[in-house]
């Protein structure tokens, strides 16, 4: 009877996803010991810095491990960082064999782990599940490879379209169970971005409340720094009340208030007085060139990553939603609809894109829906 590889990748995966949103810069990853079809031991990547999930799978299984099979969502390293390298530990076990989902892109890894484990006699099955296990980290895959974060645009509108009304009202158009489900967003990738517009109309916490999880870094693209320096979004509200309904989960990472955790992007013209009391606040302001008019939202995204956010949700509004079109920096898209409509005097979700004909207009890719609440969610990837 043919052992059921995918059975214990998914395993494995389930146990990765729990690392998500803590591991950055690292991937995350699961791991498990097998020994004669049963579980011995488990593992998953907690934090950058803490042991990997084959050294935490390992040392559970114990003396079980002698003889095992280990099933590991990512190649494991094979060179020194903050901890050991794996392949080495899974040597010293007396692993027989080794099940991997995908490789790691990381040049300092990259097939070496493998070599290293067949090297020595170990039996390497590689590609299990592979695709999943990929897309479980698309975001390190990016950043490894480019240096830049991965981009997903996260929109919440009416059914025709718009964000808020025209007189500016715009909580809620969702539901609250989408609003959750933004939350659990907000808690897995490393950094939440707005426009300055929506930090001088909504006055964002940008915080994760409605769930529990990892409060992300927060940034404003702001070309002439017109946001109050009063704004929620220099404290993530730990100095305001929350809104009525909401309160702060337990166990959260407060993640505000710290230095290097909240970004301002500005260019040449912004007042060297106000930089320095945004710095004053707890703020990286950071000048980067401007396109079309505003801020390149390539040199922000770059900056952001030689920073190490890996990830990046932009949450509005529809003038920075256009613009990181227009530049290409968009990976992903997660859009709520709500039955609701507004009407064409209200905000439409998306500035102007100038496109003339429909051949032009961008194409989503892998497209999923989901029901969530009383809205609709569209996901995708931009072609």
């Amino acid at each position: 009877m043919a052992v059921p590889h995918e059975r214990f990748m998914r395993v494995a995966l389930v146990l990765a996803r729990k690392g998500l949103g803590r591991t950055s810069p690292n991937p995350a990853v699961g791991a498990i010991v097998v020994k004669n079809g049963d579980i011995a031991g488990r593992g998953y990547h907690k934090k950058a810095g803490l042991p990997h999930a084959e050294i935490i799978a390992l040392e559970e299984a114990g003396e079980r491990a002698k003889g095992a099979d280990l099933y590991v969502t990512l190649e494991p390293c094979v060179h020194f960082g903050r901890t050991p390298p794996c392949a080495d530990a899974i040597l010293r076990a007396g692993i027989k064999r080794v099940v991997i989902g995908a490789k790691d892109p990381n040049p300092k890894v990259n097939g070496k782990g493998m070599r290293r484990l067949e090297k020595a006699g170990v039996r390497v099955i590689k590609g299990i599940l592979a695709d999943k296990c990929r897309a479980l980290n698309e975001a390190y895959g990016k950043h490894i490879k480019t240096g830049m974060p991965f981009v997903i645009l996260k929109l919440a509108s009416s059914l025709d379209g718009r964000i808020s009304t025209a007189a500016g009202e715009s909580k809620w158009i969702t539901s609250l169970e989408s609003r959750k489900y933004v939350h659990r967003l907000r808690s897995t990738v490393d950094c939440v971005m707005v426009g300055s517009g929506t930090v001088i109309k909504d006055d964002p916490r940008l915080t994760v409340r409605l769930v529990r999880g990892r409060n992300p870094a927060r940034a404003v693209v702001d070309s002439g720094l017109k946001i109050p320096l009063d704004s929620i979004f220099f404290s993530g509200g730990s100095d305001f009340p929350l809104p009525s309904g909401e309160r702060a989960c337990p166990g959260l990472d407060p993640g505000v208030g710290v230095r290097g955790k909240i970004f301002v992007f500005t260019t040449v013209k912004a007042s060297k007085k106000k930089i320095k009391l945004m710095e004053e606040k707890g703020a990286k302001v950071i000048i980067v060139p401007t396109a079309e008019g505003g801020v390149s939202l390539k040199r922000v995204l770059r900056e952001l990553g030689r920073n190490g956010i890996t990830s990046v949700m932009i949450e509005g509004g529809s003038r920075l939603a256009a613009g990181a079109l227009k530049e290409g920096v968009v990976d992903r898209v997660v859009f709520f609809v709500a039955p609701l409509i507004i009407g064409g005097d209200g905000v439409p979700s998306i500035g102007d894109l100038g496109i003339k004909g429909v051949k032009k207009a961008f194409r989503i890719r892998d497209m999923k829906t989901k029901r969530v609440g009383g809205d609709i969610m569209v996901e995708g990837y931009v072609d």
